[in-house]
């Protein structure tokens, strides 16, 4: 893809459920990232507290496709509709809360037009310190580090954050897999599919600022998704 980052059309793919308070603020942040030509597509999972009033109205000028789930089917189910939808040269999944930086968007992008411009999947991580490092909860943070390091296990790669909301692929890449998980297993899965040998994938890593924030505030993934992770780090290295 021998193009600049004014060339690409980048996909964000939000799914929301739940974000009345921070969705317009994330949209805004999105569309001011840097990135010169953006599409958003926002896929509700069935929001309940008034989030969707809120797309459909004062937000709908500040999103390109706007989907809605008729039931409440989990974050995997929501990006994978999201991927179908997407048109642009390279897609990026971006979380409907205020804990990730899109203006990092410029420096995921770089490995997919600089240099070589071989890349074909890019994870943001929260590990690998950049320029903002904001203090995270201890605990979370080795549940985190924890479920990298078996995943690296299994798919022999030297990830630093497996789970990472910012994962950023080429648009035929994502759309060439298909997606089974229907809430956060969807991170381990996909990081099992892109890892395959037969595949090829160029997969680079890079540094993000991240602003964690608590339960009170909204925080979803909780002990139950650890276990469905580890679940989801076997069957799909082992069995899939």
């Amino acid at each position: 893809m021998s193009k600049t980052i004014n060339d690409i059309v980048l996909s964000v793919v939000i799914p929301c459920y739940n974000e009345k308070n921070t969705i317009e603020t994330v949209l805004d942040a999105v569309r001011n990232c840097g990135v010169k030509n953006t599409e958003i597509i926002v896929v509700d999972d069935y929001s309940t507290d008034g989030t969707r009033d809120l797309l459909q109205g004062a937000l709908r000028g500040k999103i390109d496709r706007l989907i809605f789930h008729k039931s409440n089917q989990g974050k995997g189910a929501a990006l994978a509709k999201g991927f179908r939808a997407a048109t642009g040269d390279v897609v990026v999944i971006q979380d409907a809360d205020l804990e990730y930086d899109p203006k990092d968007f410029v420096r995921l992008l770089e490995p997919f037009v600089s240099g070589r411009a071989d890349a074909d999947v890019v994870y943001g991580s929260r590990y690998a310190r950049g320029e903002k490092y904001m203090i995270k909860r201890f605990y979370h943070t080795m549940g985190n580090k924890f479920l990298t390091f078996v995943s690296n296990l299994f798919t022999d790669m030297g990830l630093t954050d497996m789970e990472t909301c910012y994962k950023m692929f080429r648009r035929e890449v994502i759309q060439s897999i298909t997606i089974e998980e229907k809430r956060f297993g969807f991170e381990p899965e996909i990081t099992a599919k892109i890892a395959k040998k037969e595949k090829h994938y160029r997969i680079y890593e890079i540094p993000i600022s991240y602003y964690p924030r608590t339960y009170s505030e909204g925080k979803k993934i909780g002990v139950k998704d650890g276990v469905r992770a580890i679940y989801c780090i076997l069957k799909y290295n082992l069995f899939s």
